[in-house]
């Protein structure tokens, strides 16, 4: 095996199923509802954080924001869990955040161990910023939608069809994949 370079790495090795949770969150994305909030209501949204509309910062650790994620997570064990995009639902974020906490429920996450959480980060006034993420959750109640009881039976079922095969078809893909980089390796 060759001696890795210091400060030398390696791009992770892409699978095609690697990307099946990007699927299954595109999937969720296109049905959820978005709701737009108004001004007033983002500025109410940031005072009950602590944060200025002129210097928004991530919720979790601080850092400025790039992005609002979604504090309850929109899809758990590849199905939606019916809440939506609405700002009771949202919260800003910095992208290694964002990316960290995933799908994790946010509480949980904070204190993890999970690679750029911020218990991970050394976040000092985590137990603060923790608070104030659970006064802005009771202070606004999220839609939950059972997305099933809303649509025909059919239509419910044909969707999730739609996603399953797509996903045979990524494994079928991936299949093939591992035997054309045998064959290409063995002839490079």
């Amino acid at each position: 095996m060759p001696k890795n370079p210091i400060g030398f790495q390696m791009p992770t090795s892409i699978t095609i199923m690697g990307r099946s949770s990007s699927i299954t969150n595109a999937f969720v994305g296109a049905i959820i509802p978005v709701v737009f909030p108004t001004e007033a209501e983002v500025i109410e949204a940031l005072a009950v954080l602590d944060m200025s509309p002129t210097d928004v910062r991530c919720a979790y650790c601080g850092d400025p924001s790039t992005e609002w994620d979604h504090l309850r997570p929109l899809v758990v064990e590849q199905k939606p869990t019916g809440f939506i995009s609405e700002l009771a639902n949202l919260v800003p974020s910095c992208g290694k955040c964002n990316q960290s906490k995933g799908k994790k429920a946010w509480r949980e996450w904070m204190r993890s161990s999970a690679p750029r959480s911020p218990k991970v980060r050394g976040i000092l006034d985590l137990e603060v910023r923790m608070m104030r993420l659970e006064a802005y959750e009771q202070g606004q109640q999220p839609v939950r939608l059972d997305f099933q009881s809303l649509i025909s039976e059919e239509l419910w079922a044909e969707y999730w069809n739609n996603w399953q095969e797509l996903l045979d078809r990524m494994k079928k893909s991936q299949a093939c994949a591992e035997k054309l980089k045998a064959q290409i390796a063995g002839r490079a």
